[in-house]
This record gives structure tokens, C-alpha cells and sequence, in this order.
């Protein structure tokens, strides 16, 4: 569904992503993960458009994508949240998530309140369709972030970092919406995560990187019990 073909970028003398390869199949949650500044929002700069690549290609649905601008990546069918949750804070959870239909899923206005307000429902969030986003939590903003991105009619969602900030019972409920967008959405799922627990069990594949460079993929267990992963980012005593 998406691939990653020998991907390279550099900012000055770091080589931020180096000679990268990744696939990801329809319908699969696949984690990435690496110690900070590995090279992962990078990545997904890179599949969104942000950055072009110094070489290498991305190829999504058969299609190479590499270089288009942002906005047509997203209408392909690509959509991603951030790292830094980063709303209209002026504006209702309601109206946040009626722009990225305007904008993302090119939605005319007519439509788009309405099925904004489904996505709003999909995450929880209906009974605060109203309120500023400025007076939402973190776990609330972070929703609204994930039901924007739905909104843009993906059928790839990178999320990053989704879990970072959130207390046990707010991981819980985040793991199951993930779970929900493949399983009753059919939209295939790409989450860079620091937070271990949360893509276990969650995940079918985890693609570890380091340095920009990929140093080992396989399922939750093959990862936590690689050598390799242990040394540079899990540490020895890391405990599930």
C-alpha cells in the first residue's frame, strides 16, 4: 500500500533518514519506534510531502508520490496527526474537524457539519462539539487532532506520538480508538510511539529505527527481544 524505497535526507552534514526502506500493507497497524531523534517525524515528513527526499522514492497505492506537494498527498489519501497538537484554538472541536472536510476531504460546506460531526462522535468527543478547543484537554485536543485527520477521508493514518502526555485509563481508551479506525474504518494505521505498552498487543509489526537508518523489524516480541533494539533504544531493563 505505501513504500519507502531507499529514502535519504540530509539537513547540512546529518543524514536525517539514510538509505531507509519500509511497506506497509492495507488494514495493518504497523509501530515505529527509536530513540529521539532517530529520524521518525522525518519519515513521516517525508511521506507527507514536507520534505522532499535527496533520493529515493515513496510509492502509495502503486503510484510514486515523491515531491508532490502536501496537499495533493493528502487528498490521495494520506493523512497524519503531529506531534504537537496544534488546533485552532478560537474555534469548536465542531469546527476543527469541518475545515480538514473543507480543506482535506475538499467537502463542500452544505455536507461537511454534519458528517464532522461523526467523526467527532467516532472519538468520543460529541458531547463537546461546541466547546473552544482552547478549553480542551490534553486527551480531548489530541482527539480532536485524530478525528480531523479522519475527516480528510485517509486511507493511511500516520499518527505520532499520540500516547506522549496522556494518563493510564486515556492510553487505554486511545489504544481501542486505533484499533476501531482499522477494524470498523478500514484504514490502514502508521504510529511512531515511545510508550512500549500502548503498541503492545495494538501492533502487528514494529519498524525500529536509529540514526535514520532501520535496524530491525518483526513483530512485539521478536523487537523487545532483539539485541540490537535492547542496546540502542529499549535498554536492558526494560520490563513488560
Amino acid at each position: 500500500m505505501l513504500e519507502g524505497i531507499n529514502l535519504t535526507k540530509c539537513f547540512g552534514a546529518l543524514a536525517a533518514v539514510k538509505d531507509l526502506s519500509f511497506k506497509i500493507e492495507e488494514r495493518e497497524i504497523v509501530g515505529l519506534i527509536g530513540p529521539n531523534g532517530a529520524g521518525k517525524t522525518t519519515l513521516f515528513n517525508l511521506i507527507c510531502g514536507v520534505y522532499r527526499p535527496d533520493s529515493g522514492r515513496i510509492k502509495f497505492l502503486g503510484h510514486d508520490i515523491t515531491g508532490l506537494e502536501p496537499y495533493k498527498i493528502c487528498r490521495l489519501g494520506i493523512a497524519r496527526t503531529h506531534q504537537i497538537v496544534r488546533p485552532f484554538l478560537n474555534m469548536t472541536a465542531l469546527e476543527n474537524v469541518v475545515v480538514s472536510m473543507l480543506y482535506g476531504a475538499g467537502k463542500s460546506l452544505s455536507n461537511a457539519r454534519s458528517e464532522a460531526l461523526g467523526f467527532l462522535k467516532f472519538v468520543g468527543l460529541e458531547d463537546k462539539k461546541d466547546t473552544l478547543a482552547q478549553n480542551l484537554n490534553l486527551y480531548e485536543r489530541k482527539s480532536v487532532e485524530i478525528a480531523r485527520s479522519l475527516a480528510s477521508n485517509p486511507k493511511i493514518l500516520l499518527l505520532d506520538e499520540v500516547i506522549a502526555g496522556l494518563n493510564p485509563s486515556e492510553i487505554v481508551e486511545a489504544k481501542k480508538s486505533i484499533e476501531r479506525i482499522r477494524d470498523e474504518l478500514g484504514i490502514t494505521v502508521f504510529w511512531i510511539e515511545h510508550v512500549m505498552k500502548a503498541i503492545k498487543g495494538t501492533v502487528e509489526r514494529v519498524i525500529v529505527i536509529q540514526y535514520g537508518e532501520k535496524i530491525a523489524e518483526g513483530t512485539f516480541e521478536e523487537i523487545i527481544n532483539n539485541k540490537k533494539v535492547i542496546d540502542a533504544y529499549l535498554g536492558e531493563k526494560y520490563m513488560f
